[in-house]
C-alpha cells in the first residue's frame, strides 16, 4: 500500500522540493513531481537547474524522450507514469494516479489555503485506510 508523507509547515517548497529530489537521486530512486499547470512546472524546472548550487538534478517531462531513462520527472500531467517510486503532489486535489506510487509526498505551505486543501487531501487518504506520517518542518534547514 502505498505510503503517504505530508511535509508541513513549508516556507519554501522550491527549496523543499529540490531537498528531496536530491535526497532521492543519492539514494537511487525515482521521483516524479506533479504540478497543477505549466507555470508551476517551469518555475519548479529553473529550480531543479539551479537547487542544489553545487550540484544537477537530472529531469525532464514525462512525455520526453529520455523520460524511461531520467531519474526525475517533472510535469502537470499526471499521466503516463513513467516511474513508480516517489509522487511528489504538489497538486490541490489527490492526483487519481496516487496509488500506483510506492509513495506519495504532500508539502504544505504555511498559508491558509495551502494548509485547508492540505487537510482535505489528508483526510481522503485517511478515509481510505492508507498510512500516513506527518514531518513539521518548522525551523529546520529544509523549510
Amino acid at each position: 500500500m502505498t505510503q503517504i508523507d505530508f511535509y508541513t509547515h513549508v516556507d519554501n517548497k522550491l527549496q523543499v522540493i529540490s531537498a528531496l529530489a536530491g535526497k532521492a537521486l543519492a539514494r537511487g530512486m525515482r521521483m516524479t513531481i506533479l504540478t497543477p499547470d505549466s507555470g508551476a512546472t517551469d518555475r519548479v524546472d529553473r529550480a531543479l537547474w539551479i537547487q542544489p548550487s553545487i550540484g544537477f538534478l537530472p529531469h525532464c517531462r514525462a512525455h520526453h524522450r529520455l523520460a524511461p531513462v531520467t531519474p526525475i520527472i517533472l510535469d502537470h500531467f499526471a499521466e503516463p507514469v513513467v516511474h513508480e517510486q516517489v509522487l511528489v503532489n504538489l497538486c490541490t486535489d489527490c492526483p487519481p494516479v496516487f496509488s500506483r506510487y510506492e509513495r506519495v509526498i504532500e508539502i504544505v505551505g504555511k498559508d491558509e489555503p495551502d494548509r485547508a486543501q492540505a487537510r482535505t487531501r489528508f483526510r481522503f487518504y485517511r478515509e481510505r485506510g492508507y498510512a500516513i506520517r506527518t514531518h513539521d518542518l518548522t525551523g529546520t534547514a529544509l523549510s
